[in-house]
């Protein structure tokens, strides 16, 4: 017979081997119950389960080698290793059940927020400021951003609402950069302090992904008003024909050096390559290319220089002109809907001086299925119905507060 400490020891080992399949099992069914049932079993089922399941492992064992159990010393130190085993893995795995949320799901566990240190309130909603840190990189398969390109990206500040998750404000990030930009491809990934890591490619200025459908560039030589920009709707006079045309690109030729006039087809260029984009010219004798239908380019293209060139008004936008004043006097815009139980389901405009007691003013109402601009007082306002409300910021937010 062994000395005492070296029957502890076995009976350490013992334990060890026949008490690691209990205590999994404790665990897991400890974590189980309380995250489902928010029931925790009781220790002595704990108890009896793990000497079950460790003397099925013990008898096991025994099989193949009789003198593993040894003597009671043995015996009793591997029983009490088994239920220590598997008593600290039930409390675990209880304790893990009641502190993981009850609905979880893989949106969840991967979606990432913003840092509330990076949110503003502005007008009563929270706002984020994203910033570009670090320089701008390159996108694979397409040539370097130039400088002033990339200092411009860089240096830029965007404000976008701090109600939505990082993975859509990149992609909102990402649009507002192609389009402000003009950017042929561009890769966004935010941070939770609103730091945007971006890369991106250069406008492709090919002409052919200018020209718009069924149209076709000409190139002609004229005398260019100062400000001619890409985008001006032109008229241009050749004989006895007016042509109607939208400026691709425009270059003034101080030389007065004539060229010969090119025409593309869907993009295809069929003489010489046409002028660089340039953003204005500064007026006098030089060369534009126009987007004019096919007839138009024929008539064109059968003269050396047009007689003569005249830009066409496209006059102002008094609505956006307005907008402007507005919010360059405090006042903003908000779009709502009119809540079950506010001030205004089933009331009239009048009735709730709406003017007078909420210091806004209702643009536009949607009321069965018609929008009604400028409504008066008698207008019927029910649950449900979209309003277009302008004041300053905190009567804006005071007023949804009450009536959406």
């Amino acid at each position: 017979m062994a000395s005492l400490p070296v029957e502890f020891l076995f009976g350490l080992y013992l334990g060890l081997l026949t008490g690691i399949i209990p205590a999994l099992v404790s665990g897991v069914l400890g974590f189980v119950f309380k995250y489902v049932t928010n029931v925790t079993i009781p220790g002595l089922g704990v108890v009896v389960l793990s000497l079950a399941i460790a003397g099925a492992n013990g008898g096991l064992m025994a099989l193949n080698d009789p003198t593993i159990i040894g003597s009671g010393e043995r015996f009793i130190v591997a029983i009490l290793v088994v239920l220590m085993l598997s008593l600290y893995a039930h409390s675990q795995g209880d304790r893990l059940g009641a502190s993981v949320p009850k609905r979880l799901n893989l949106r969840k566990l991967t979606e990432r927020t913003l840092n509330t240190d990076v949110i503003e309130l502005v007008g009563g909603r929270g706002e984020v400021r994203v910033t570009v840190s670090g320089e701008v990189g390159d996108m694979e398969g397409y040539p370097a951003l130039s400088a002033d390109l990339r200092r411009s990206i860089r240096e830029g500040e965007w404000t976008f609402p701090a109600d939505v998750p990082l993975v859509e404000l990149e992609t909102r990030f990402a649009d507002r950069l192609r389009s402000e930009f003009d950017l042929a491809d561009v890769a966004v990934r935010l941070d939770e302090n609103a730091r945007a890591t971006v890369s991106a490619a250069p406008p492709v200025g090919a002409l052919s992904k200018r020209i718009p459908s069924g149209k076709r560039a000409v190139s002609v030589t004229a005398l260019l008003p100062t400000g001619l920009a890409a985008g001006d709707e032109v008229e241009v006079t050749t004989g006895d024909r007016t042509v109607a045309g939208t400026v691709l690109s425009a270059k003034t030729n101080p030389k007065g050096e004539k060229k010969e006039s090119v025409a593309t087809d869907g993009g295809t260029d069929t003489a010489a390559p046409t002028p660089p984009v340039s953003p204005t010219v500064t007026g006098g004798e030089g060369r534009v290319t126009l987007a004019v239908s096919r007839s138009d380019a024929t008539a064109l293209l059968e003269t050396a220089a047009a007689d003569r060139l005249v830009v066409r008004s496209r006059g102002i936008r008094r609505e956006l002109e307005l907008v402007t004043l507005l919010r360059r006097g405090g006042y903003r815009f908000r779009k709502l809907t009119v809540r079950d139980d506010g001030v205004l389901d089933g009331v009239t405009l009048g009735e709730v001086s709406v003017r007078d007691s909420y210091r806004v003013v209702i643009l536009a109402v949607r009321h069965e299925g018609t929008w009604r601009i400028t409504p008066r007082g008698s207008q019927a306002i029910a649950a449900g119905d979209e309003l277009f409300a302008v004041g300053r910021p905190d009567a804006l937010s005071s007023f949804v507060e009450v009536a959406a």
